[in-house]
């Protein structure tokens, strides 16, 4: 099993969740984090740490195949993160909004 990030943290990406990874398995997109589904070792500690509720269990019905597969497929090209930035300036009216997919960005993190 491994933990996913979901469509909640797209325009929001607090990162809270990134620097009580015990295994640095958090990689950065220009808007979104995902987490590398082979390193991940499933202790959990991430999910109680996001504000935006967007990590679950791959057992979660929010972890859908595709954002299985997402996590999967940006880990491979996005840079590792292993310490907070800062969020969005409007992260927070990002928080909850529906239907954010479209808005995730392919583009790398950056400073």
């Amino acid at each position: 099993m491994t933990y996913v990030v979901t469509e909640n943290c797209i325009k929001c990406k607090y990162m809270d969740c990134v620097e009580v990874c015990p295994v640095d398995c958090f990689y950065a997109g220009e808007n979104f984090l995902v987490i590398h589904p082979d390193e991940c070792i499933d202790c959990g500690v991430c999910e109680p740490e996001c504000p935006a509720d967007a990590i679950v269990p791959d057992t979660d019905r929010k972890a859908t195949g595709e954002w299985l597969a997402l996590n999967a497929e940006y880990a491979q090209i996005w840079p590792n993160i292993t310490r907070k930035g800062t969020p969005p300036a409007d992260a927070e009216a990002w928080d909850g909004v529906e239907n954010k997919r479209p808005h995730l960005s392919p583009k790398p993190h950056h400073d």
